[in-house]
């Protein structure tokens, strides 16, 4: 008998994905809130508000299907090598499979060894239980929350690198 065995692979963003950045943000938020005004934003021109400035998009392929993204937004506060990890999105086919994991690692890697962070922080909302379980388990706290772009936002954790 031949197993079949699903492929993940983490790439990294290409103008080929910007829907995907999209429609996968959208999907994720819409099941639990109300889009905003700088969702829309930074959905609709990704490069420009998150590539140019410094930031990075990440994807997760499943047996070639995009399944999964993630940002790293480089802060705009005056605190140097400091970036917020955003707009995690898994599809629910994918659920259960280790891609949100997979892809907060990969840029918590990439902070540290590529772009000398020293801080990640993200903001969330505290009926997402399982979301901050996750993050917990990538090693970022709660702190007190700081203002927020996002009405939705009552949690804020950090990650010390």
């Amino acid at each position: 008998m031949i197993e079949i065995t699903d492929e993940i692979k983490i790439v990294p963003y290409e103008s080929k994905y910007k829907e995907n950045f999209k429609n996968l943000s959208v999907e994720w938020i819409s099941q639990f809130f109300k889009m905003e005004e700088e969702d829309f934003k930074v959905l609709e021109n990704p490069e420009e508000n998150i590539i140019n400035k410094g930031g990075h998009i990440i994807f997760a392929l499943l047996n070639g299907e995009v399944v999964g993204t993630c940002a790293l937004l480089k802060s705009e506060e005056p605190e140097k090598f400091c970036y917020e990890l955003a707009k995690m999105s898994v599809t629910p086919k994918a659920k259960g499979k280790q891609i949100g994991f997979l892809l907060g690692q990969s840029l918590i890697n990439k902070a540290k060894q590529e772009l000398n962070a020293k801080k990640l922080f993200l903001e969330t909302n505290s009926i997402l239980t399982p979301a901050i379980k996750l993050y917990e388990k990538l090693g970022f706290k709660s702190i007190p929350l700081h203002d927020s772009v996002y009405s939705r936002c009552d949690t804020m954790m950090e990650l010390i690198l």
